[in-house]
């Protein structure tokens, strides 16, 4: 067993109920659960305790990432100037091309990226699924699994291709049969619903565009009978808004609502699109929302009405979005971003910066059902933990610890703990070579371009 560690004298943000800060705080983890937090010396520890000195550092609770498509990494900067729908039929026939090696090489890379940025926990949405592809889900899980990342990948799918009036090609998607055998068999062989759980699996039918009624139908019937949850994109862009009034008669939330897709067991990525009835009828619903800013300006769409979702109640999080329309993939910059956005639509008061590391945190916890184990920093939940440095010339002059941590440079890691594991030490990854990673990502990024010609 693992020995104690303590981490002394830190700012600790703790996003509990009552949002408080203890300045000189220390915090003990005692295997995978914060066993004390206290501003007095905690004294109470076994002799092999190992102390972590957080003077002039912050910690907060490990961030949550609410959508990826960790797939995307090896396409990076393709595609760099082209609207939504235009950049997907670009991309989609390079990613016909990928397989268990480039999914799995792509994911470390992905994961790497997010673990170095203070993520703890991570979905993604894996829906293009070539035929001889091999176990793409798979290859992905053992990435997380490598890496020590908590991790929610979903299962997701793809029935509409172009020659049924769809985006994608006919090469990556598959029949319904086929979609609901692999989700049910992807759930039976991965899907862990235990409190500390590590893997927890949810069923992603892509988007309103890409798959069919029936699809989107019988996977909602699917997931609440295996008790998983649901996810999709909704509401990204004013082309969705089109085909969707052309195809349904309908916005995209009303035609998700009448096939079963609303509620506290769904979360939708992007939602920019959403009117004053349809956030209050997210609220009534408890339906989430992963908030992507940077990929949402990477693309060019318009401002996800961030404070109009949180002032309804709607469970709202932060996602980075796939690598291919957000190249940097890290978490604590889509707080900064969520901010920025947020204002330039609202103006100076429209998201706080402590708001946004709700979002990052405790939000996107509860947007995936788990806010009861992870998201804050109190006794008894999981230790998912980041100690950021502010000591250095970025941050030692920014007064307020949650603006430097928010609107200054992303701070130095002094160390990152999923489950009480410490995986990341001064800035480097403690469980994979991130050299190796990225050589082998530059290669898979290569072999992929050339077989799409």
């Amino acid at each position: 067993m693992s020995p104690q560690t303590l981490i002394e004298n830190a700012h600790v943000i703790t996003v509990d109920t009552e949002r408080r800060e203890l300045s000189h705080a220390s915090v003990l983890i005692d295997g995978a659960t914060i066993e004390a937090v206290s501003t007095a010396p905690i004294t109470d520890v076994d002799d092999d305790v190992v102390r972590i000195d957080g003077r002039g550092c912050v910690l907060t609770p490990g961030l949550v990432n609410t959508h990826h498509h960790l797939y995307q990494w090896i396409t990076r900067g393709l595609a760099a100037d082209h609207t939504l729908f235009q950049w997907l039929t670009t991309l989609y026939p390079i990613w016909a091309g990928i397989d268990e090696k480039a999914v799995n090489v792509a994911a470390l890379g992905g994961l790497a990226q997010l673990a170095l940025s203070g993520c703890t926990t991570t979905t993604d949405h894996h829906y293009v699924f070539p035929r001889e592809g091999g176990d793409l889900l798979g290859a992905e899980i053992a990435a997380a699994q490598t890496l020590g990342i908590r991790f929610h990948p979903t299962r997701g799918s793809m029935d509409l291709s172009e020659k049924d009036g769809g985006l994608p090609p006919d090469t990556v998607v598959q029949t319904i049969d086929e979609i609901l055998t692999a989700s049910t068999d992807a759930v039976s062989r991965w899907h862990d619903p235990s409190p500390d759980s590590m893997l927890r699996i949810a069923l992603a039918p892509c988007s309103p565009f890409s798959v069919t009624t029936d699809l989107l139908r019988e996977s909602a019937s699917l997931a609440r009978e295996l008790g998983v949850r649901m996810h999709t994109h909704l509401a990204e862009s004013l082309d969705e808004n089109t085909y969707c009034d052309e195809h349904f008669g309908s916005t995209p939330l009303q035609y998700m609502e009448s096939v079963g897709w609303v509620g506290d067991d769904v979360w939708f990525a992007h939602g920019i699109e959403f009117d004053d009835a349809e956030i209050g009828r997210l609220a009534a619903t408890s339906t989430g929302v992963a908030h992507c800013p940077t990929s949402n300006a990477r693309l060019g769409n318009r401002i996800c009405r961030t404070r109009d979702l949180v002032d309804a109640g709607v469970p709202v999080g932060l996602g980075v979005d796939g690598a291919a329309s957000n190249e940097s993939a890290r978490l604590l910059e889509e707080a900064h971003q969520a901010v920025l956005m947020a204002r330039a639509k609202g103006g100076p008061t429209a998201l706080t910066t402590r708001t946004a590391i709700d979002l990052a945190t405790i939000g996107g916890a509860r947007v995936l059902g788990r806010d009861s184990e992870i998201g804050s920093i109190e006794v008894g939940k999981l230790a998912d933990l980041v100690l950021w440095d502010l000591s250095g010339l970025g941050h030692a002059d920014i007064d307020d610890p949650v603006a430097a941590l928010v609107l200054g440079a992303i701070p130095p890691i002094v160390g990152t703990w999923i489950q009480g594991r410490r995986i990341v030490t001064d800035g480097e990854l403690t469980t994979a070579d991130t050299a190796t990673i990225a050589k082998d990502c530059a290669t898979e990024h290569r072999r992929l371009l050339d077989k799409a010609g």
